[in-house]
């Protein structure tokens, strides 16, 4: 009978696994506390770690092995309240990137991600963010938190000049007026337009933090989310772009948040070989 694999990210053996000898850092951020609808997003970056320990490692696409690299799994932040947790997101994100290592923030609720894109942006002058989901998340407040999960974008949009979104399917009326037409790419767009990546490129900066929510995707491959919403994007829509966008810009971090797991395995298993080819991409 074979042994389980470690409970790590890959469930890889310990030289890939210490934080000295690796160049990449899971951040597993295990916070659900302004969920809306469906409730169980702090699960998902267990889920995401377990269902991990399964992929085959060998990515094709790139002909590379990015495990190599060495892939840390960092201890989880476990916060009570938004703003200690994205303090705490900030702090350790930013002591890791003084130590030159490529992060990942696995969530949780999309807030997560505020604090990592205000680390990355203290870093890196004149990052974008590309933000993949179905929702613009730009109300100011809702339910009386201006850090709920459906604010995220408007504080990110506080920390940085420029935001491109990508899959957005579903807003309330009053994040429309807050909306550059110019940089969102509605998904009954892309699924109608051939040339949509290369105008996704056109108006992005050198440097671009990725968050990457996974109701983005279609609820018939990527059930398991707070709000999953009809008309997403496939798998190759999502994969074509990331890769075009780390071959022709510089990646500097990434997030994927929003997983709330079921009984079904297989959106555990999306999440965690996207991450792969993330990193696959932006090592290659």
């Amino acid at each position: 009978m074979s042994e389980e694999p470690p409970f790590n990210f890959c469930g890889l053996a310990d030289e890939f696994t210490t934080i000295g000898n690796s160049a990449i850092v899971m951040l597993p951020v295990p916070f659900d506390e302004t969920s809306t609808w469906i409730k169980g997003a702090d699960k998902g970056p267990d889920a995401i770690i377990e269902a991990s320990r399964h992929l085959e490692l060998y990515d094709r696409e790139t002909d590379t092995e990015v495990y190599r690299k060495g892939i840390f799994t960092d201890r989880a932040i476990v916060t009570a309240g938004s703003e200690p947790m994205i303090e705490e997101v900030f702090r350790r994100t930013s002591e890791l990137l003084q130590q030159e290592k490529f992060v990942v923030t696995v969530g949780g609720e999309h807030s997560i991600s505020i604090g990592a894109v205000r680390a990355h942006a203290a870093l890196h002058e004149k990052m974008a963010v590309l933000h993949l989901d179905a929702h613009a998340d730009l109300r100011d407040t809702y339910e009386g938190s201006r850090y709920n999960h459906a604010c995220t974008v408007a504080r990110i949009q506080e920390t940085v000049e420029t935001v491109i979104s990508v899959g957005i399917r579903s807003m309330d009326s009053s994040e429309r007026t807050k909306l550059d037409e110019k940089r969102v790419f509605y998904a009954d767009y892309i699924h109608g337009a051939n040339g949509w990546i290369g105008e996704v490129l056109a108006v992005l900066p050198r440097r671009v933090y990725v968050t990457i929510d996974l109701d983005v995707f279609d609820p018939g491959i990527m059930p398991s989310t707070g709000t999953p919403e009809p008309g997403g994007l496939d798998w190759y829509q999502v994969l074509r772009l990331l890769r075009t966008v780390s071959q022709e810009k510089v990646i500097t971090g990434f997030d994927v948040v929003e997983l709330c797991p079921s009984a079904d395995r297989a959106p555990d298993f999306l999440a965690a070989k996207l991450i792969y080819k993330l990193l696959s991409y932006s090592f290659a």
